[in-house]
């Protein structure tokens, strides 16, 4: 057994197909895959389930990658140690969805690269379904997804919950819907309605709340940043988790605001997900900086609702002043 064949499954793992692995390896298809077959022949199993549509780990060798995986970091290490330095370093593989992106990720991806651990991230923007099952088939290494009460995760992942939230209405700073102190869905069903494509949580939520006969959308955008952008531009109102946002530029430079959509159940949660099995260590660094970032938000929103609350007692029977 070699280091490289190691290396070369995680490769197929990450890339989807031997072609694509073999690019980034910058070795011969036929290559690469005799070296797998060797691979399997000395461990007695089949790593790879071999199809038309590209190549894809097998069951045993999704039980197999966490061990090779860390052996793959152990080299890195004493490679490091030895004062070497490897061009192909350990990269962590994150799946996100817009509304994980603005305020979560980007503080705990600086934290993570200030550590010095010489580790790369590639993110890839995804939906909740497609992220979840890369994970599984150890193509991601951590998705960082919406979810709504109830909703059932993949039973081998495992998942932490990072922030949780309520679902607002976003609308232009000087939308009529802006001068109201919360939305019903009545109001929404009256407004031009920017929504999210299927695949996406808010898709689900509208039908979910709506009970099958949700507000009609005018314009469906490809995630929360693209709807943002499209409400900045007066086209319309759209739903979103208040995480999502909360601290965004637009909302800073008052071009958009946002208003509390009453008369529902409107939780909602960002999810991370993970392999269940032991992880690597850059991976568990960039974890570990996720939930430092969230609990870092989590405290600046409940100041940040303490001083609304102050701000709001005079003035307000009973009501506290919402984001604008």
């Amino acid at each position: 057994m070699r280091i490289e064949q190691l290396e070369y499954l995680t490769a197929v793992t990450r890339h989807g197909s031997l072609r694509r692995a073999s690019e980034q390896l910058h070795l011969s298809q036929p290559a690469l895959s005799e070296g797998l077959r060797n691979l399997e022949r000395e461990l007695g199993v089949t790593l790879l389930d071999r199809r038309r549509s590209g190549a894809r780990i097998s069951r045993d060798g999704k039980a197999l990658l966490p061990g090779m995986v860390e052996i793959l970091e152990a080299v890195d290490r004493l490679r490091s140690q030895a004062g070497h330095q490897r061009t192909s370093a350990r990269t962590v593989h994150v799946g996100t969805v817009n509304a994980g992106t603005s305020h979560l990720l980007v503080p705990a991806l600086r934290d993570f690269h200030e550590a010095g651990t010489g580790a790369a991230v590639e993110v890839v923007t995804s939906q909740q379904a497609p992220i979840a099952q890369a994970i599984a088939e150890g193509s991601l290494d951590l998705g960082l997804v919406n979810a709504l009460p109830g909703d059932d995760q993949l039973p081998e992942l495992g998942t932490t919950v990072l922030l949780r939230g309520d679902v607002v209405v976003c609308c232009p700073a000087d939308h009529p819907l802006a001068q109201q102190d919360s939305v019903t869905l009545d109001d929404l069903r009256l407004a031009t309605l920017v929504g999210m494509r299927s695949g996406y949580l808010m898709h689900r939520f509208l039908h979910r709340v709506a009970e099958g006969d949700p507000p009609t959308v005018a314009i469906a955008a490809d995630g929360a940043e693209m709807g943002k952008l499209l409400v900045a531009e007066g086209l319309g109102v759209t739903v979103l988790p208040d995480y999502s946002i909360d601290s965004d530029p637009l909302v800073k430079a008052g071009v958009i605001t946002y208003r509390p959509l009453v008369g529902v159940q409107t939780e909602v949660s960002l999810l991370m997900l993970h392999a269940a099995a032991a992880q690597p260590p850059a991976v568990r660094l960039l974890m570990r900086a996720l939930a430092e970032q969230a609990e870092r938000l989590a405290e600046e929103a409940l100041e940040e609702q303490a001083v609304a609350g102050v701000a709001a007692a005079p003035t307000s029977a009973g009501g506290a002043l919402t984001p604008a």
